[in-house]
């Protein structure tokens, strides 16, 4: 008996220095964190929201941390290639995803992935939400909402809306209005939202749900309807706008969302610093200008509340792809 309270003793010792000894090199190494360029990887092609922010976050960390913080493009898979690259990478803090709504919230509920979106990363914070708009071709001869489902009704399946891509979110933003409304449209998946918006202003397709950022543009240039938002409130940039919930269609808030990932095992110290700087970034009154400009709002909040998100928006999405028997392919 003595013997084996001896070996007890011995392992309760030894756990206990592998615990301070791994405590303490993690937080040896954040604070000589960051030594050299981090790398922000962004799922999307240069030009579009995700770079945009992606960008405009990047110069704020870089001033904050005092080293470059750049940004490096994998655009594929509708984000899947980005995803399954950092979650690959070393866990050091020195290469992190620019997340979104497709890459941990519609992906995982849609196919098979390479990557696990609670599994293979450590989440740092949100950045910002932008709902998606409903807008339509100029000629198509409506007013408003209501209009809209009224003319859908009587020509069921004969008028096109346009996505970004099977299971993107102007794609299931299309699918979750006909089930709120009643009504059948036939889905036209682009590869990208800016060829079927372009598509929207010339005809080809009548309506679609981009995000404020595709949009807006033409919007303001005269080239498209918009007729509401798919938000929870209406925006500053477009405030004579009235979401859709306004108009009788409730439960239709498809805000897409972008928040700062991690390897999974990133040391703890060196997420918190990132979530700190980030969010003092982002309470900066001209970052959120720029933000607003481009129709996101900033948002920040832990760790914890955005690994919450992940999870509720799988479940969320999950739902309503089995409901409306959509597939990847």
């Amino acid at each position: 008996m003595v013997k084996i309270n001896q070996i007890k003793e011995t392992l309760k010792k030894i756990i206990f220095l592998m615990v301070f000894f791994f405590y303490n090199t993690s937080n040896l190494f954040a604070q000589s964190y960051p030594t050299k360029t981090i790398t922000i990887v962004v799922p999307t092609s240069a030009g579009g929201a995700n770079d945009a922010m992606a960008r405009i976050l990047a110069q704020g960390l870089s001033q904050k941390l005092g080293q470059a913080v750049i940004v490096e493009n994998k655009p594929g898979g509708n984000g899947a290639i980005a995803c399954e690259y950092v979650a690959r990478s070393s866990a050091d803090g020195y290469t992190i995803l620019f997340g979104y709504i497709a890459t941990h919230g519609i992906n995982p509920a849609l196919k098979k992935l390479k990557y696990d979106p609670i599994k293979d990363f450590e989440p740092i914070g949100m950045i910002a939400v932008s709902p998606t708009l409903l807008v339509v071709n100029n000629d198509l001869p409506i007013k408003n909402t209501k209009d809209l489902v009224a003319y859908l009704k009587t020509k069921p399946d004969v008028l096109g809306y346009g996505s970004a891509g099977r299971g993107t979110a102007p794609h299931l933003a299309g699918e979750l209005f006909q089930i709120n409304t009643g009504t059948s449209m036939v889905h036209v998946p682009y590869k990208g939202s800016s060829p079927a918006i372009v598509d929207v202003i010339g005809g080809t397709i009548q309506i679609m749900f981009p995000s404020v950022f595709t949009a807006i543009p033409h919007i303001r240039s005269g080239k498209l309807k918009p007729l509401a938002v798919a938000g929870d409130k209406r925006l500053n940039v477009l405030p004579n706008l009235p979401t859709l919930a306004e108009q009788g269609i409730p439960n239709m808030n498809v805000s897409q969302w972008y928040a700062l990932f991690a390897p999974n095992k990133t040391p703890k110290p060196i997420v918190s610093l990132l979530n700190k700087e980030m969010n003092l970034i982002l309470q900066d009154a001209s970052i959120k200008k720029k933000f607003e400009d481009q129709g996101s709002e900033v948002e920040t909040g832990t760790p914890e509340q955005l690994k919450d998100l992940v999870q509720s928006e799988i479940v969320r999405w999950k739902k309503l792809i089995d409901d409306a028997h959509i597939t990847a392919d």
